[in-house]
């Protein structure tokens, strides 16, 4: 807060690498992702003095980082689409458990990084990052069961996805 520059470096050494794999898988671009999480750290070094330790320091460095993800996000025309109305139940049934699929992290990844926007964003708050939706339809600016919808779809398209790649081994 007292603008040291050892301790900011410190505050970045500490949360660097956590804060980039959160752009990273929010953007899926390497250069956007080291970009953005620069300008975070500059946006946080500034707003340090807002801090009011009702979270922990790590929390509050997060929830800047998301949101400078979104607000990128949102400038490159994130699309998230409002289905309010035609959310289905259906779609919060358990899928099938699938334990000896030949799948590994590096299989996952890669499936979820090829979700479209909306519903990778909505994926990674929910299952990565701990949001629950009626947070993340604060976050994004729409409805709780919009985000609802958005992840069952993240999730419907990832099996199919996944279940390609199974196919293919």
């Amino acid at each position: 807060m007292k603008g040291d520059r050892q301790a900011q470096f410190e505050l970045y050494r500490l949360y660097s690498k956590a804060m980039y794999n959160i752009c990273f898988r929010m953007l899926r671009n390497e250069m956007d992702a080291e970009d953005l999480l620069q300008n975070s750290f500059v946006d946080i070094y500034g707003k340090i003095h807002t801090f009011r330790f009702q979270s922990s320091i790590g929390a509050w460095i997060k929830r800047i980082v998301i949101n400078n993800c979104i607000n990128f996000l949102k400038k490159r025309r994130l699309e998230i689409v409002s289905l309010e109305h035609q959310y289905d139940d259906r779609w919060d049934e358990p899928a099938s458990t699938n334990a000896d699929l030949p799948l590994n992290v590096k299989d996952i990844k890669s499936a979820i990084s090829q979700l479209p926007d909306g519903y990778r964003v909505v994926f990674n708050l929910y299952t990565l990052e701990g949001y629950d939706h009626k947070e993340i339809g604060e976050i994004l600016d729409v409805s709780e069961a919009t985000s609802k919808s958005q992840y069952s779809r993240a999730k419907k398209k990832l099996r199919e996805m996944l279940g390609q790649r199974v196919g293919r081994t």
